[in-house]
């Protein structure tokens, strides 16, 4: 866990290849945040989501459909809220670490996700993303071909079961937001800043509540608030999944694997229509955030449009992407992600 904490995305390595060292130096000349701009960015986030709330509430105390209607927009800038506490965790927002810091605090309180337990899952996330020797640690779990045919046939079920959309989009979120981030799993003896952490925000999310029950009632809090919650994490799962599970994406193991391939070919470039840009902070920008995690979110569409070379770069569209689902094995063999029904044609071949 060290190491990862340690690791430093803009830091170059011994054995990097030109192009690597070419890229990773054009695109951290982006890394500087304006501090206008930082703060206008949380603000016209902020604000929406205050008002949509609210809005929710009042339109739930006399119709529960247009209440209801009303908290898809709010779980939108909500989303917009982690991708700011995102860009906090990686001291990227304001590149003043203690303002970061306590910016993305406060706002794990409305995204039910304790700051810096995440922040540190998230630095292992991105110090060895793509690399087959060390998955598990802010990943979707990805079997190899070869790891899924080795399984029991119990085995096998539980890896479906775990790769079905309805498991990964629909209970995921419940899992990770509501029950998974009240405790420091994976980090139970890692010292006490995740412990902290956890029940830090853990209390920030009871006094939330309270003083929210108290001003709109239990019942309201519930219809409006959750459905919130649920909604953005739904969402917010989606676009790692994507960012990550796509065919054409890059797993190898070291000595193989290095870490600004990995970046530009492991991580996509999820071309969303320029509102849903927006409104997931550009963050399908995802190959040039892994390349250089500093770079705040509101500045990497400069680095496409002074870069054009970079938007073609492990690419896929709002319509390409839902065909990622059914991508669920790596096939070292062929060097892409495979369906279930893919490895099964591949081993009656063989």
């Amino acid at each position: 866990m060290s190491a990862a904490l340690d690791y430093r995305p803009d830091a170059p390595l011994e054995d990097e290849t030109p192009d690597a060292k070419a890229w990773l130096k054009i695109v951290n000349a982006y890394r500087k945040p304006d501090l206008k701009r930082s703060s206008f960015e949380l603000a016209v986030t902020i604000v929406p989501f205050i008002l949509l709330w609210a809005g929710a509430w009042a339109s739930w105390h006399f119709a529960f459909w247009p209440g209801l209607a009303l908290t898809i927009p709010a779980a939108a800038f909500l989303l917009r809220l982690f991708i700011i506490q995102h860009d906090c965790g990686h001291g990227a927002f304001f590149a003043r670490r203690s303002v970061d810091d306590w910016t993305g605090r406060v706002l794990g309180v409305l995204t039910f996700t304790p700051y810096d337990y995440w922040r540190r899952a998230h630095a292992e996330h991105h110090a060895t993303a793509g690399n087959l020797e060390e998955r598990g640690v802010g990943d979707i779990t990805t079997l190899t071909v070869a790891e899924y045919q080795a399984l029991s046939r119990l085995g096998r079920i539980g890896y479906r079961l775990y790769r079905n959309p309805v498991v990964l989009f629909v209970i995921g979120p419940a899992w990770v937001f509501l029950l998974k981030q009240r405790l420091p799993i994976g980090m139970m003896k890692d010292g006490a800043l995740p412990w902290v952490s956890t029940m830090a925000t853990n209390l920030g999310m009871l006094v939330f509540a309270a003083v929210m029950i108290w001003a709109v009632g239990l019942g309201g809090f519930l219809a409006v608030h959750l459905p919130i919650v649920l909604l953005a994490g739904a969402a917010g799962i989606w676009l790692f999944y994507v960012q990550h599970q796509f065919e054409d994406t890059h797993w190898s193991a070291p000595p193989e694997w290095q870490f600004q391939h990995a970046a530009l070919h492991g991580a996509s470039h999820y071309d969303l229509p320029w509102g849903l840009r927006w409104l997931t902070g550009h963050i399908g920008v995802h190959h040039v955030h892994h390349l250089s995690s500093k770079i705040p979110f509101y500045r990497l569409p400069e680095v496409l449009r002074d870069h054009p070379e970079l938007k073609t770069i492990s690419r896929i569209t709002l319509k390409e992407s839902f065909a990622c689902v059914k991508l669920v094995l790596w096939d070292e063999a062929r060097g892409r992600l495979v369906s279930f029904r893919e490895a099964r044609r591949m081993a009656v071949v063989a």
